[in-house]
């Protein structure tokens, strides 16, 4: 993918952002329980795209409903390959990020992971624990396989940085909307509007904020400034708890109505 040149996820998105539309990406972690039902019944629901969280043993990112989700899809036999095999029958009708660390992808390869993407449909990957700095090798390769790699920017992050980040992020600019792990917060962080403003103002790319939004409240707050959100550990604690996809389709056309209050 050449520099400027915009994959499916950030197309999408971006004509969305366009004519007004708030964006939603919830987050599923990919091998829990029926994740393919719930995948496509957020997708009705109204999600823009989706996060699928691939499980690792390790999840510096994570908070303890992911945490949980992750460790109950790992001991089921959920592995990338067989989440990937599943994505590529499932044909779901939105753009799909994998989410996943980087000792996942070194362990592969940078080819092989990214031609797996490809091969799959995944049209973009979230590696939170490859810094900008450490990933131009994988960034060329995912480009030259067309899979966007999305890239983070904390609160704490220096303007100059800032400005990099969203420059070489594709897809999507992930805003962190505080520092720590993710979960679900009673109360949206400042930060979370303050990284929106200082992204907004580098960048016309969609700049999405997740971690600590919980609830349609906090997705509409954060909104006013961002592009939309990504919610996480709120859905994901309703599917721990035994909620299926009924309750995921509930929740996010909650948040979706939400979103679409803007219009």
């Amino acid at each position: 993918m050449e520099q400027g040149s915009f994959g499916a996820l950030e197309k999408n998105l971006s004509e969305k952002k366009r004519n007004g539309k708030k964006l939603l990406v919830p987050y599923v972690c990919g091998g829990f329980d029926n994740w393919v039902e719930v995948v496509h019944a957020i997708i009705e629901a109204g999600a823009d795209a989706v996060e699928v969280g691939i499980p690792f043993s390790d999840p510096i990112m994570d908070g303890p409903v992911i945490q949980e989700a992750s460790q109950r899809a790992l001991e089921s036999g959920a592995t990338p390959w067989s989440i990937f095999a599943e994505i590529r029958h499932a044909s779901f009708a939105a753009p799909i990020a994998a989410m996943t660390y980087y000792n996942i992808v070194h362990h592969a390869g940078h080819e092989r992971f990214a031609s797996v993407l490809a091969d799959c449909g995944v049209a973009a990957s979230i590696i939170p624990d490859l810094q900008l700095d450490e990933a131009a090798d994988w960034m060329r390769i995912a480009d030259e396989n067309g899979v966007e790699n999305v890239l983070l920017a904390a609160p704490t992050t220096h303007p100059d940085r800032l400005k990099r980040i969203a420059d070489a992020s594709r897809g999507f600019v992930y805003g962190i909307g505080l520092m720590g792990v993710t979960g679900e917060r009673l109360s949206l962080a400042d930060s979370a509007s303050d990284i929106a403003r200082r992204l907004k103002a580098c960048t016309e790319k969609p700049v999405l904020i997740g971690i600590g939004v919980s609830n349609a409240q906090q997705a509409i707050e954060v909104s006013n400034v961002a592009d939309g959100v990504i919610v996480g550990s709120a859905l994901v604690r309703r599917l721990v708890q035994g909620g299926g996809a009924e309750v995921a389709f509930e929740f996010v056309s909650e948040l979706r109505r939400g979103l679409d209050s803007f219009g």
